[in-house]
Order: structure tokens, then C-alpha cells, then sequence
């Protein structure tokens, strides 16, 4: 296929060349040790591949938000050894102090992580004199981080201008998939979107109503859209004042044919908490003290009864209060129903953000989506139609 951005395989022989490569290492950590190394085992391959290639490899990455201060709890020395650990090879720690002496004494294959890009005050303002100091350490430069892909910062945009830029593996994959899903999709496709507040995904759905046929709506989300159409929805988490904006983007749809899928039948509770006593009524039944907590069978089996017609689908936020039992049934029977129909071939599903990646864990099927991001804000800025500038400078 031909593509936008450089990959690995348009960079030639790089036997003893420097390459920084910019990956996401944000990972969380509780006394010292990592608790989730998603983050970690998704920078693998481009690294091994380099540095089997005979480079010499600098990785670059954030921690923490340190503001631009160096913070000893925020080094990425803390991440240096976890990393190994995912690799199976050595790792070198380089410090500010003489990174550059460092480097030169690095040979061919050698992996080295300069600390903590954000300790460095211009590495948020892009400033020309960051990247002067990090392009100084390398003769090639590799994105492979899409997670920070909608940040300019010196280490994820301005690098891209100063050195050959490429994408790494991750970064590949990541654009393959969302060209796949919203870029050039196959049609009909259908949209996911969840979570709690309308507020937060205005311009994710104002985005969505133009390049989809089908947007389907769950979570606290739909209750303002219920009440746009005059649904009284209880005691339910509800932005009543974005309703007049819920009813433009159902205007909005209307005009570009795409079809807005909101729950007919709903589980409600007098109170949130893992399993309370639930009654599964219409959205015209719930009562003046109820919430809305989750899609009910009906709806959730009609929709499922949708992506069974679509080709593409993309997934973002979870149908229901999902982290409380059983407020994820509706989140987990899509899911299902979404990754059995992406293995007989004939959904290509996208999912992101990360309320989204837990929902499919949660389900046992993220392993079964086409493609599962790991990026929150940029994917939120992807799905907005926004250009993201990591990516942007790629494609230059």
C-alpha cells in the first residue's frame, strides 16, 4: 500500500547509525515496580528491529508530568531496567549530564533511554534549542509513540523537521488502522461512542454524524440525548443543558443520512453500586428517583443486529457504568458481538481510549479487534477529524 509517512523499510542500510526513536514509556508504577507494561511490550518491536539492524538506538520518551523540572520520582531511570526485562536485551540509562559522550561510546545494536524528555523546560514549547540538543545525538529519527502524537513537542514534532523522519512499527500499524477506519473505510460503518458527558465528545460526534452511516450512543452520553427527545430520565447523570446541542447533532445526522442509535430499553437502579436491585424498563418507564446505568437486552440485541450489516466499526467509550457489576452486560454482548464478527472476516473493528481497552479486557476480547489503541487524548483528536502534529510531520 502506498503510504503518507516513511516506515522501517524505506530507511536503507543504518549498520552504526544513530537513530532516535520516540516511544511512549508512560507507564504506571506503585513501590517501584510497573503495573501495567502495555506501554512497554508495544515499543518491542521497532527497538528490536533497529537495533538487530545494527543500529544504535536512542530511546526517547516521557514520564510523568514533571514541568519541565527534574524530578528524581519521575526519572525514567525507574523504567530502564523494567524494560530490559520486556525487551530480553540490555539497556543502557543515559543521563543529560554527557549523554553525548555516552552515545559515542555506544557501538552497533546498543540500546540506550535518554532521561525524561520533559524535565527539559523547552520540550512542551518545541523549543528550536531542545531540539538542537536531541537532533545532535542522532542521524535518524523514528516516531513510534501515536499516544503523543497530538502533542508539539521537540521530542514527538520537532525532530520529525530536523532529522529523516520515519514511523516506527506501533506508529505504522496505528495509521494503517485508523486509515482503515475512518480514513478510507469500507462502508456501512458503524461509530461506538460512550462514556459519561456529551461535554467531553461534542466534537468527536459533530465529527462522526459526516463519515458514518450508523452512530450508536451508550453510557451517561445517551441520557442527554433521551432528554433532547423528551425522555424523562430520572435522577440519571444527564448534561441538561447541552440538550440544544444533542438536537443539532440529531439534526445534523439527519441531514447526512446517518442513523443515531439510542437505547429503548434501559437497566435502572435507585442507587449506584455493584449490584443493587435493577429493574429493566422502557425509556419512557424510568421512575423520578431511578438512573440510567446500562443499555438493556433489547437495544443492546438490536445493535448488535447493526453490526451485523456494517463492514468497519469504531469503538470508543463503554455502553454502561461498565467497572460496576452488572452495569457492564450491554458493553460486554456488543463487544462480543463486534469481535466474533471481526474473526469470520467480515468487520474490520477499531477500538481507543482508555476506558474503551478496559471495557474489552473486561469482555476477553480485545485480542479478537482488528486493532486496539492505546492512545487516549490523540485518539480522541483523531476521531475529532483533528491533525495530529506528530503525525503531520511525518507525512511532510
Amino acid at each position: 500500500m502506498t503510504r503518507a509517512f516513511k516506515t522501517l523499510d524505506d530507511m536503507g542500510d543504518i549498520a552504526g547509525k544513530r537513530v532516535l526513536v520516540r516511544e511512549d514509556l508512560n507507564v504506571p508504577m506503585a513501590d517501584g515496580a510497573v503495573t501495567d507494561d502495555t506501554r512497554l511490550r508495544a515499543a518491542v518491536q521497532t527497538v528490536a528491529e533497529l537495533a538487530d539492524r545494527g543500529a544504535i538506538v536512542i530511546v526517547l520518551a516521557h514520564f510523568g508530568r514533571p514541568k519541565g523540572m527534574r524530578n528524581p520520582a519521575m526519572s525514567l531511570s525507574l523504567v530502564t531496567r523494567p524494560f530490559s526485562q520486556v525487551l530480553g536485551r540490555q539497556v543502557a540509562f543515559l543521563d543529560d549530564e554527557g549523554a553525548g559522550n555516552a552515545v559515542a561510546m555506544m557501538r552497533p545494536g546498543d540500546i540506550g533511554l535518554l532521561e525524561n524528555t520533559r524535565f527539559d523546560p523547552g520540550e512542551e514549547k518545541n523549543a528550536p534549542e531542545t531540539v538542537d540538543r536531541l537532533a545532535s545525538l542522532g542521524d535518524l529519527y523514528v516516531n513510534d509513540a501515536f499516544s503523543a502524537a497530538h502533542r508539539a513537542h521537540a521530542s514527538t514534532e520537532g525532530l520529525a523537521h530536523r532529522l529523516p523522519a520515519f514511523a516506527g512499527r506501533q506508529m505504522e500499524a496505528e495509521l494503517d488502522a485508523l486509515d482503515k477506519a475512518l480514513g478510507n473505510p469500507e462502508h456501512p460503518v458503524a461509530a461506538v461512542v460512550g462514556g459519561a458527558k456529551v461535554s467531553s465528545k461534542l466534537d468527536v460526534l459533530r465529527h462522526l454524524v459526516e463519515k458514518v452511516d450508523h452512530l450508536i450512543i451508550g453510557g451517561g452520553m445517551a441520557n442527554t440525548f433521551l432528554a433532547a427527545r423528551g425522555v424523562d430520565v430520572g435522577k440519571s447523570l444527564c448534561e441538561h443543558e447541552l440538550t440544544g446541542i444533542a438536537e443539532e447533532i440529531l439534526d445534523a445526522a439527519d441531514k447526512a443520512n446517518c442513523t443515531v442509535h439510542l437505547p429503548y430499553d434501559v437497566v435502572v437502579a435507585k442507587e449506584f453500586r455493584a449490584n443493587p436491585p435493577v429493574r429493566t424498563v422502557n425509556v419512557h418507564e424510568v421512575a423520578p428517583d431511578e438512573m440510567i446505568l446500562d443499555v438493556g437486552p433489547a437495544a443492546t440485541e438490536a445493535l448488535a443486529d447493526v453490526l451485523k450489516t456494517c463492514r468497519t466499526l469504531v469503538w470508543n467509550g463503554p455502553m454502561g457504568a461498565f467497572e460496576t457489576p452488572p452495569f457492564d452486560t450491554a458493553t460486554v454482548a456488543l463487544a462480543k458481538t463486534a469481535a466474533a464478527l471481526t474473526k469470520e472476516g467480515s468487520l474490520v473493528s477499531v477500538a481507543g481510549g482508555g476506558d474503551t481497552v478496559a471495557a474489552l479486557n473486561q469482555a476477553g476480547v480485545a485480542d479478537d479487534f482488528s486493532f486496539v489503541s492505546t492512545a487516549g487524548g490523540a485518539f480522541l483528536e483523531w476521531m475529532e477529524g483533528k491533525a495530529l502534529p506528530g503525525v503531520a510531520a511525518l507525512q511532510q
